[in-house]
């Protein structure tokens, strides 16, 4: 293994640790008086300089955008990010972490349908196997939510999976637009606009001068789901592909989930079922099938 084979594999591991982490700090975030659209927009607020940063760095060359491609990175930051983020904080309101990052990491499935009907790209019976596994998985791990009888389990799943359903989305979107646009132009300017986004929400729901009663620890968290959880794992990922490639960080990042359970139980207290765990364990079992490259056929 080469030197920067290990450095990849270690920015995509802390990565996913990082990511994993964005579900506790939230429902810790919860335990103040504060609503989802102050969170996010603090969040964003928070991420935006450093990722405008990130662009200037980069000095990515690119001509001037057409107004289509306009157009792309305005639907894919405001319906696909922003309304991903909003639909997943919504969530979280009512589910656990732990059902919350299993929900979202569904969207690799969820890229594939979409891929399928927008994109013509064609199934494989090797996909429908990994699909259904996650699906599978995901049954378990519902019923062991239900099994504890938590309150409003239904709306905080149905408000999570739109959120997974609106980054699979984004994603999609993200890989045509970037051919054209460029990778950190893109990011940039998607980010920009969902910053946007969540300020006019912002804006119309709530008043700027709450933010003058928040309690400091809040700020804190916000901060740290702002660099921690947002911009740091997104520049690590954009690293480790470098290094390793897609599919490998795909794998990687599968142990996403994994991390989130384990956080849950050691800072939330969720308790974590049986069912749950066999169902989180499918649900890897299928993200892993699905990033797997098929094997190439030998020449005869």
């Amino acid at each position: 293994m080469t030197r920067n084979h290990t450095l990849g594999v270690l920015c995509v591991l802390l990565s996913a640790v990082l990511f994993s982490a964005k579900s506790v700090l939230v429902k810790l975030a919860y335990q103040y008086p504060v609503t989802p659209e102050t969170l996010l927009v603090l969040r964003m607020l928070f991420a935006l300089p450093f990722f405008l940063i990130m662009l200037w760095m980069a000095h990515e060359p690119g001509k001037p955008l057409s107004p289509r491609e306009w157009l792309g990175v305005v639907l894919a930051g405001s319906a696909g990010y922003y309304g991903a983020s909003i639909l997943d904080f919504w969530g979280l309101q009512y589910i656990s972490a732990s059902l919350e990052r299993l929900l979202l990491f569904m969207y690799p499935t969820l890229t594939v349908f979409i891929s399928a009907i927008f994109l013509h790209t064609r199934i494989s019976r090797r996909v429908w196997l990994a699909i259904a596994t996650s699906y599978a998985g995901m049954g378990l791990v519902f019923a062991g939510d239900v099994a504890v009888d938590a309150p409003h389990l239904w709306l905080g799943s149905l408000l999570v999976f739109g959120g997974a359903l609106a980054y699979a989305a984004y994603l999609v979107a993200s890989g045509e637009l970037m051919k054209t646009v460029g990778a950190a132009r893109f990011t940039a300017l998607a980010l920009s606009t969902a910053t946007l986004c969540a300020v006019l929400h912002f804006s119309v729901t709530q008043s700027w001068t709450s933010l003058n009663h928040l309690p400091s620890p809040l700020w804190l968290l916000c901060a740290a789901l702002g660099f921690f959880c947002t911009f740091l794992p997104a520049s690590l990922i954009t690293q480790g592909i470098r290094h390793i490639g897609a599919s490998s960080a795909a794998l990687i990042g599968a142990v996403g989930p994994v991390f989130t359970l384990i956080f849950s139980a050691l800072i939330l207290q969720e308790k974590v079922t049986g069912l749950q765990a066999a169902g989180g364990l499918l649900v890897l079992a299928g993200v892993v099938l699905i990033s797997l490259k098929p094997s190439p056929r030998p020449v005869e």
